[in-house]
């Protein structure tokens, strides 16, 4: 039964591993950009108004990687998800 208790409290104190998005959720738009073309070779695929005080971002990556990022005016950026598997449409022939 001790044994049992010690490895209980063992796997408890065990640090989770965080997600990427717990790394970097807010920062300014500029080291938010970077970040995500030097680090993640994302490249800005879409935006979108929001509300007046907001727009938000789709990046992606050549490996499907994607992120969504709400830019605010005040100059701050934050990750609000993140995925894999990302497929761009086909634009609309004229």
């Amino acid at each position: 039964m001790q044994l049992r208790l010690t490895l209980l409290a063992l796997l408890l104190a065990t640090p989770v591993t965080a997600s990427p998005i717990a790394e970097i959720i807010c920062a300014p738009r500029q080291q938010m950009e970077q970040r995500l073309t030097g680090q993640y070779q994302a490249g800005l695929q879409g935006s979108g108004l929001r509300d007046r005080d907001s727009v938000m971002e789709v990046w992606a990556a050549a490996n499907g990687r994607w992120t969504l990022v709400l830019r605010y005016t005040s100059g701050q950026s934050c990750i609000v998800a993140m995925g894999e598997a990302w497929d761009a449409p086909l634009p609309n022939p004229a």
